[in-house]
């Protein structure tokens, strides 16, 4: 798949855009704050309905306006197609081929995206929440199932966290509520585990072989989910919930005592292992960044071994934070197969035949030429 055509309207500092691309790698070219980050985002923000940057949609609206728009014609295998995104103070409206989606889970997978940016070496050496975000943001690439299960385990939670603060308070005594919520808690949540092993499975079959040929073949990658439950991915559907019920029978004084829901897939991590070590501890710069590499590389064969095309790569000033053999290896894989798009102030010192053919755009103060 890739984009034809991107239009932008009172979008960050984009006043308005319209620009076609071609299907190869197309260079986007221009000096810090001008708005190359900005358009990165844009065609993020029209796949997955939402920002990377901020959890806060009225910052994607440019300075005293009411609304941003997004639009972009897609080319997939089976024909092209428009997607638009509005978002205004209300909220968003979505619509795929010019029909409104009632909901987002609806929308999102029209367009695949995989974002490589300079945080997302964070993935390794960063905190829990930022791995669970990855986790969530690239199954529901694939699986809109998982979309409207992690959307109704999160009403769940703040539902339970709120009864949890009445008892808590003493606003509340009567348990019977919590019983019920918990069981809805429970249900949902061995719905998003399983998703959630099933995944990193896959990521990590294809992430191993990429992790060993970067590094030479030196080092091996392991993958691991690791639970706030004492589960694993043998656990079947009865086990797991038998598991759950009889900790929250354990804890559910403790959790009373503090307000909130102590486990669930809201605190569940990922680990990842070279050599059996953990590279978030141990792990040297290197490997921290040949990992999150590795597995930002399998993503996209992932992606494609579940839906049978390439998502659109968005390289974000990523370059220069990698060395040599790392770039070539990235700029040799995506080679030909996959529409990417590439921020950097410059592109001396990065001497790739794959730069050399590209579409090359100047991006300052929000308006792009091209060259």
């Amino acid at each position: 798949m890739y984009i034809q055509q991107l239009e932008l309207k009172q979008f960050r500092n984009y006043e308005t855009l319209s620009i076609p691309f071609e299907n190869k790698v197309n260079l986007i070219l221009g000096e810090n704050a001008q708005g190359k980050t900005n358009l990165m985002e844009s065609i993020y923000v029209l796949a997955m309905a939402k920002s990377h940057r901020t959890s806060n949609d009225k910052d994607l609206i440019r300075w005293d306006e009411e609304y941003a728009k997004i639009e972009g014609r897609i080319q997939k295998n089976n024909g092209s197609f428009p997607l638009e995104l509005i978002i205004s103070k209300k909220g968003k409206k979505a619509k795929y081929n010019h029909i409104e989606q009632k909901k987002l889970s609806q929308y999102i997978g029209n367009l695949n995206v995989v974002m490589f940016a300079p945080e997302d070496l964070n993935l390794v050496k960063g905190s829990p929440q930022i791995r669970r975000r990855f986790i969530d943001m690239e199954i529901g690439q694939i699986s809109p199932i998982y979309l409207h299960d992690m959307s109704q385990y999160q009403k769940i939670l703040l539902q339970r966290n709120h009864y949890l603060k009445q008892l808590q308070t003493k606003k509340q005594t009567d348990q019977t509520m919590l019983a019920v919520l918990t069981e809805q808690f429970i249900e949902m949540a061995v719905k998003v585990i399983k998703k959630r092993f099933e995944f990193i499975h896959m990521l990590e079959n294809w992430a191993k072989p990429i992790h060993s040929q970067i590094s030479r073949g030196l080092e091996s990658l392991k993958i691991v989910y690791k639970p706030s439950l004492n589960v694993s991915e043998d656990f079947d559907w009865s086990n797991m919930i038998i598991a759950f019920e009889q900790k929250f029978d354990s804890i559910r004084q403790r959790e009373i005592d503090r307000g909130i829901t102590l486990i669930g897939p809201h605190r569940d991590d990922l680990m990842f292992l070279v050599n059996d070590r953990d590279v978030h501890t141990f792990g040297s710069q290197g490997q921290q960044r040949t990992t999150a590499l590795s597995v930002k590389l399998a993503e996209i064969e992932l992606i494609y071994s579940e839906i049978g095309e390439y998502p659109i790569l968005l390289l974000d000033d990523v370059l220069s934070e990698l060395d040599d053999y790392r770039q070539s290896h990235l700029l040799n894989t995506i080679q030909g197969k996959v529409q990417t798009f590439v921020t950097t102030t410059s592109i001396d010192g990065i001497d790739h035949q794959t730069l050399r053919e590209a579409s090359t755009f100047e991006v300052e103060a929000g308006c792009m030429k091209t060259d």
